[in-house]
């Protein structure tokens, strides 16, 4: 009898030895599966984000010419031109880390900076429509087709960003992947904030 209980007891103690490995085992499994994911999530919104950055660049690296070709028909416009070119230079400061350390107060001074620069091109588009000559201008005409479908890209870039940071914020809140989020330190991204007239892209015509 002593011998047999034993044997049971030590069968009994295998069993649970392999209960708890089994357990161990699949939450080593679920953590790894949910740790994939939220890298997998994380990159499409870093992805997203190099977009917008390009876009933005894209239209930075228009606006020398566009002022340049501005000022050969109207270079007593100082003030204007010369607002155009700070905004620009205020936008384009790094002021946004790249990856997820960006917090949202530092996206919404990158954003105010953008919208400092689309208003300065605005002001810009009123000195235009007092040159006849410059608007029929074929580098002029090329630059501002360039420009408005950058903003129109622009706008997608934005959206597009917004989507793919909401699916990632969702996902680490959700129970009970914020365990896993916690643990390696995932952390939620900002947004894009709305502004007036933001479901369309900002209109520069000239």
């Amino acid at each position: 009898m002593t011998n047999q209980a034993t044997a049971t007891k030590s069968r009994r103690g295998l069993i649970t030895t392999i209960i708890i490995v089994a357990v161990v085992l699949l939450l080593v499994f679920w953590g790894v599966g949910q740790y994939n994911s939220l890298v997998v999530l994380d990159e499409q919104v870093n992805t997203s984000w190099s977009q917008v950055e390009n876009q933005y660049q894209r239209r930075a690296d228009l606006i020398p010419n566009l002022v340049e070709t501005v000022k050969g028909y109207a270079s007593h416009e100082r003030e204007t031109l010369e607002g155009v070119i700070n905004a620009r230079a205020k936008a384009s400061q790094p002021i946004v880390p790249s990856g997820e350390g960006m917090t949202q107060e530092q996206l919404n001074q990158f954003q105010q900076a953008q919208g400092d620069l689309t208003s300065a091109l605005s002001k810009l588009m009123v000195v235009v429509e007092r040159y006849p000559e410059l608007k029929a201008d074929e580098n002029f005409r090329q630059l501002q087709a360039s420009l408005e479908g950058t903003e129109n890209r622009i706008t997608v870039a934005r959206m597009d960003f917004n989507n793919q940071a909401q699916q990632y914020n969702t996902k680490i809140r959700h129970f009970p992947t914020n365990i896993c989020a916690g643990i390696f330190g995932f952390r939620q991204r900002p947004y894009f904030q709305a502004e007036a007239g933001a479901e369309q892209a900002p209109q520069v015509k000239f």
